[in-house]
């Protein structure tokens, strides 16, 4: 895997994938205060919710799970001194479908978090990783 990442000017950067994809990553104000992009460590978060996030929805559906739509919302803590390491992350999943198992859906989230999801392993050498979770049955409506 290989990344490449270039700075444009103050604090603002423009990340690329070894894929092609790129992001512009920046710490820097912009017009009206707001920063040009995500900052590198908001990247990293929102990185390990989305490994999770992806890892749920393929286990569900190979368990042959209505899944319609899974979101991760993340909440973490740092430490105050540098390296400034993530040392608490909360993910609560809202799963969506037809008639979900909430049995399958936790199996599911616990398989990603504690076996399949390489961002979820490496945050958790500096964090407190916790998770809970709600499934919406959309066959109810």
């Amino acid at each position: 895997m290989k990344a490449r990442i270039k700075w444009v000017e103050e604090r603002t950067f423009i990340g690329e994938s070894g894929s092609g994809h790129k992001v512009v990553l920046g710490t820097a104000p912009g017009p009206e205060g707001k920063t040009p992009g995500p900052s590198p460590m908001e990247l990293v978060l929102i990185g390990t919710g989305g490994c999770s996030a992806y890892d749920v929805v393929h286990i569900l559906e190979k368990g042959r799970e209505a899944v319609e739509d899974c979101i991760v919302e993340l909440d973490a803590d740092r430490a105050e001194t540098d390296p400034k390491v993530f040392t608490r992350i909360h993910m609560h999943f809202i799963v969506r479908g037809r008639a979900l198992s909430s049995d399958k859906v936790q199996r599911a989230i616990n398989l990603s978090i504690e076996k399949y999801c390489s961002a979820s392993a490496m945050m958790a050498k500096t964090a407190t990783i916790t998770h809970d979770f709600e499934v919406i049955d959309t066959a109810a409506k």
